[in-house]
């Protein structure tokens, strides 16, 4: 699983999501990639997932790059606890994805079979993505 080494502080506030991405934006080092449509938390299982089902469907063929990263922590307090005594233990790690950000990048292999394959990792990931190419990257 992905996760930070160490970070500065344990537990870190919701925040928001508004506006879209600033970097992040534009295709960096592959032909083909996935890009996000809309705001939302990614988390450090689905971006595995979605590498995974990637790495399957290219058959030993082509490059990949994960361009998103967990670095947020995610607290959760424990069922059936009372209001109150603090913020709970940080349980898991998301990224924090605006719309237009590219999460995957990919090279080597065919159109067609980039197309499937960010298709099957699209549905790994919580928020809705578009197969986006260098010439209709922008």
């Amino acid at each position: 699983m992905l996760m930070p080494k160490r970070v500065k502080y344990r537990k870190a506030q919701r925040g928001r999501m508004k506006g879209k991405a600033q970097r992040g934006s534009s295709l960096a080092f592959g032909e083909y990639g996935l890009k996000a449509l809309e705001p939302g938390w990614v988390s450090n299982r689905q971006i595995e997932a979605a590498r995974v089902a990637l790495t399957r469907s290219l058959k030993r063929g082509g490059k990949i790059w994960i361009r998103v990263f967990p670095d947020k922590p995610v607290t959760k307090k424990p069922a059936e606890t009372r209001m109150g005594k603090g913020k709970g233990n940080p349980e898991f790690w998301v990224a924090v994805v605006k719309p237009g950000r590219i999460l995957y990048e990919m090279e080597g292999v065919a159109e067609a079979v980039a197309r499937d394959a960010f298709r099957t990792a699209g549905q790994k990931i919580g928020v809705a993505t578009k197969f986006v190419t260098r010439s209709r990257a922008l």
